[in-house]
């Protein structure tokens, strides 16, 4: 009896610090999700502590510079100069904090395993330094059962019990890096905690954290709360694996789509746009060179993966990705061809590339398609340079041995290419001028359908 009343009195101190924001906040990993999400936790109260391994980036954040584009640095300024948010790379801060949240990378292996050294090596730390009283959530993508198998056991082993003197969930970041409007502090969150006492601290403390007023409307007949509880960390894990499963499958079927529209020698924008005009039933999705960023390229492999541990073959999944992989090889084979046309060979052409970030206006190249498509062009011996606006320099990364540094977008560069091929649609770039000075233009991404005249010059896949 007096451990229960001990363990209720715990939640309720760590509730009431949630409420009137004297909780302290530990974000570990402030990278793409993590540091936008210790920015709006201190916006709008909590005293936050960041961790990060990187030591670049922690002397940044403490000088109060940006490096991440959606961030406001005047904002991030501001917080370092009042005290709210500070950043380390040392754990040691970590016994301060109230509610812990994990948010580092869930990479893939060259074999296309899930890696979880990051969720691995972070618990292990967290686990050294546990005390009573604090919620630890994990926000990185992974399998289900993640939490419960992976995290709970190190934490346990601390002679702590789970819903009683610490707390855990799953919260699954969802960030879309450059989105205007959807955003850290607007988009709604789901939340699995391993006990139900788990999963109500949990859930007070992302609702503090998401700002529109009331539900928002999701579909014309159904509304959705800020924060929606689920039954189990394992259904909020596989809710955010099926949600980008989604779009990569998505993907994989316009892809399809290009490809078939190739061989019929039909446009497949011109197909796309006719099939947005009705108003239900259909979602659009865009052809491309493939697939990147965080999630998309990633996370289905995280779940065929789970999956063959039950003795279950996702076949629609596995051969989306193919889909989606095969992508970058057709754009090759498609501007192998359109050199062709012009009696120019591939191996020793001049390629000047448009963009080569994963999706327009952000400086992300994880899991770029771009990066793919160069390293095939180089291995077919073509010579590469590349403009874009957010990244002045490819470096050597696995599985890329190759080093590229970027190249201004001026009239001489673009006349001296055999082809300007365009994988990344960056806003800013006059395309209208692009095919004026260009001998050919492959344009993978519809950029360049407002251009009126030298479109004898534009090949689209």
């Amino acid at each position: 009896m007096l451990k229960l009343g001990v363990v209720g009195a715990s939640a309720k101190k760590l509730k009431q610090k949630i409420l009137n924001k004297t909780a302290v906040v530990s974000v570990i990993g402030l990278g793409y999700v993590g540091l936008p999400m210790a920015i709006e936790k201190a916006k709008i109260g909590f005293k936050v502590m960041g961790i990060e391994q990187n030591s670049s980036r922690t002397e940044k954040i403490n000088r109060g510079e940006n490096y991440i584009n959606d961030v406001n640095e005047a904002e991030l300024k501001s917080l370092v100069s009042e005290g709210k948010l500070s950043c380390s790379i040392s754990y040691d801060c970590l016994p301060e904090a109230d509610v812990i949240i994990i948010c580092v990378p869930t990479p893939l292996t060259l074999n296309r395993e899930p890696d979880i050294s990051y969720i691995q090596n972070v618990t292990q730390e967290i686990a050294k330094r546990l005390r009573p009283g604090q919620l630890i959530t994990l926000e990185s993508t992974t399998y289900p059962g993640t939490t419960r198998e992976v995290l709970l056991p190190p934490l346990e082993k601390c002679g702590l019990e789970v819903g009683h003197d610490f707390f855990l969930a799953y919260a699954p970041e969802r960030v879309d890096p450059g989105n205007g409007f959807h955003n850290v502090k607007n988009t709604s969150r789901v939340v699995g905690g391993i006990t139900p006492t788990c999963l109500e601290i949990a859930q007070l403390f992302y609702n503090q954290a998401i700002v529109f007023d009331g539900p928002r409307r999701r579909r014309e007949d159904k509304l959705y709360p800020p924060v929606t509880p689920v039954s189990s960390p394992e259904v909020a894990e596989l809710s955010k694996l099926f949600e980008n499963t989604y779009r990569a499958v998505n993907i994989a079927l316009v892809n399809e789509l290009m490809f078939l529209c190739d061989r019929m020698d039909i446009d497949v924008w011109e197909v796309i746009d006719a099939a947005a005009t009705k108003p239900f039933g259909i979602q659009i999705f865009h052809p491309g060179p493939g697939v990147g960023g965080h999630c998309i390229p990633i996370d289905p492999f995280y779940l065929t993966w789970k999956a063959r541990q039950y003795d279950f073959h996702t076949r629609f999944i596995e051969l989306a990705g193919e889909i989606n992989i095969e992508a970058s090889y057709y754009v090759v084979r498609k501007l192998t061809q359109a050199l062709n046309r012009y009696g120019k060979s591939l191996r020793g052409a001049n390629i000047f590339i448009l963009g080569v970030t994963y999706k327009k206006d952000i400086r992300d190249i994880r899991e770029s398609p771009a990066l793919k498509v160069i390293s095939l062009l180089l291995k077919d011996g073509a010579n590469i340079s590349y403009y874009d606006p957010y990244v002045q320099f490819l470096k050597p990364h696995s599985p890329y041995n190759w080093a590229i540094l970027g190249s201004p977008l001026v009239a001489e560069r673009l006349k001296e290419a055999d082809c300007v091929l365009i994988l990344t649609d960056h806003s800013g770039v006059d395309y209208e001028w692009v095919v004026e000075q260009a001998k050919l233009v492959l344009d993978t991404r519809n950029a360049t359908k407002d251009v009126a005249f030298n479109r004898e010059k534009i090949i689209r896949i």
